[in-house]
């Protein structure tokens, strides 16, 4: 079908692959053309193929989905790009959109929602979950939260620096070329970072996680 929508998914879970599969060849105008485990993965078959759109989850082995996003923004690619994500934290979604994201979707609701939310960027609108759009009203309204040195207090003058370019969204060998060092330095400030912060056993991204939520003290 000329028409036909063509969808690339990208998410580490073989489980969620299937399920938004599942869903979304229900609607015959849609098309799933490849699937991908990790960002590396989805990268080269976004650039191979040039799916109209990806359903990237933010959260993936080897580049996440905002580092994707980036290098599809970066080589000029057309494929538009609807985040997968559990975090309905305001400095995820805003990074997200910064990179060009046309919707962003939450995993509880992604099953039922991503035929709607592929539909709408589609057609050239974005989409966000109902749950996220509520979520930021609310914060919209709540307390800023107070400035708090002892966040990053302990932190040197290049461990502060790295973490700002990582709220960025930047990788290591990113933010070793913007510093001019090397990226395994990067990866030994970063683990030392962690263990000050004492985000050691958080998970992968947790100090993504950690510089976005702070980067207003950073």
């Amino acid at each position: 079908m000329d028409d036909e929508i063509r969808i690339l998914i990208a998410d580490d879970h073989p489980l969620m692959r299937k399920g938004l599969r599942l869903s979304i060849e229900e609607d015959a105008g849609l098309k799933v053309v490849a699937e991908a485990s990790d960002g590396e993965m989805a990268l080269a078959l976004i650039a191979k193929l040039h799916p109209q759109i990806a359903l990237l989850d933010i959260e993936m082995p080897k580049l996440d989905g905002l580092s994707v996003a980036r290098e599809v923004v970066k080589r000029r690619l057309k494929t538009e790009i609807i985040f997968l994500t559990l975090h309905t934290s305001e400095d995820f979604f805003r990074s997200a959109m910064d990179l060009g994201g046309m919707g962003y979707i939450l995993k509880d609701s992604a099953v039922q929602e991503v035929v709607v939310g592929i539909r709408a960027v589609a057609a050239g609108r974005h989409y966000l979950s109902s749950a996220i759009t509520a979520d930021l009203l609310q914060r919209r309204d709540a307390p800023s939260p107070k400035t708090d040195q002892g966040l990053t207090g302990n932190l040197t003058a290049t461990e502060r620096r790295i973490m700002q370019l990582i709220a960025k969204g930047k990788t290591s060998k990113e933010i070793g070329a913007e510093l001019s060092i090397h990226y395994r330095t990067v990866e030994n400030h970063r683990t030392n970072i962690s263990r000050k912060l004492a985000l050691e056993g958080e998970g992968a991204n947790a100090l993504l996680r950690y510089a976005l939520q702070n980067k207003s003290v950073l």
